[in-house]
């Protein structure tokens, strides 16, 4: 069972930075190709930045990485840390970093907030909110929205079912739970599992949904890093 909520909550975030973004095509990996003037990466470590709650801000890189400290500046050398500590899973590199920030402080009943270097539209009010939610629940939750598409199930090129949408969600990051029960989540669940809501499934606990937004996609593949650069420029030029 997770731990009772305290009044006392100490936050940290965790952004996984390991990733290559074959699916992408660039010759750098993703997190690293410019949107709208900057590494798409230091989009996100700026929203994060905004969050003052967050007492420290890990990025886990690959060990082999030589583009992150050439490529992106970190918004603050007091709150923002950086750890070679990538895995070759998602999994691996969020086992890896859980046990990071312990080694520099954290405590198992602190909560962590997981979040894709690649969702790099994420608002630091839309991670406040989560805060909020989640702050007096046992469990912790997530960012998500409502699956608002028709759902097609596709069989060699073809739709061969409608599927039910309601009560379906697409999950967002962040993701936050209390330290000591994720990375035990982790452990049981493995490698497989593509996101931290999953593995916290996979021992019996239920993640609150909390309502995010549509803006806050994950750039995946070729065309989304057009869209994502053209609603950083109007957030710039709109001054938001």
């Amino acid at each position: 069972m997770p731990p009772e909520p305290t009044s006392a909550v100490r936050c940290f975030a965790l952004v996984p930075c390991a990733g290559t973004g074959s699916r992408v095509g660039a010759p750098i990996a993703k997190q690293y190709v410019e949107l709208d003037g900057a590494p798409m990466v230091r989009h996100t470590l700026t929203a994060l930045a905004g969050v003052r709650r967050l007492a420290l801000t890990l990025i886990a890189i690959a060990q082999e990485d030589t583009e992150f400290e050439a490529r992106v500046a970190l918004p603050s050398v007091e709150r923002f840390a950086v750890a070679r500590c990538g895995g070759t899973t998602r999994a691996a590199t969020v086992a890896a970093g859980l046990a990071e920030l312990t080694s520099r402080g954290a405590g198992a009943d602190d909560w962590v907030l997981v979040h894709d270097a690649a969702r790099c539209l994420v608002r630091a009010r839309w991670i406040d909110r989560l805060i909020d939610v989640c702050a007096s629940d046992p469990v912790g939750g997530l960012l998500a929205v409502p699956l608002a598409d028709t759902l097609k199930q596709e069989g060699g090129g073809r739709s061969v079912a409608t599927l039910p949408r309601r009560g379906m969600w697409l999950a967002q990051t962040p993701q936050m739970f209390r330290l000591g029960v994720l990375a035990g989540a982790l452990a049981k669940s493995g490698a497989a599992v593509t996101d931290e809501a999953s593995a916290i499934e996979g021992i019996g606990l239920e993640p609150l949904l909390v309502p995010g937004s549509p803006e806050n996609l994950k750039v995946t593949r070729p065309e989304d890093f057009a869209l994502a650069a053209a609603i950083l420029r109007a957030r710039r030029e709109a001054g938001r």
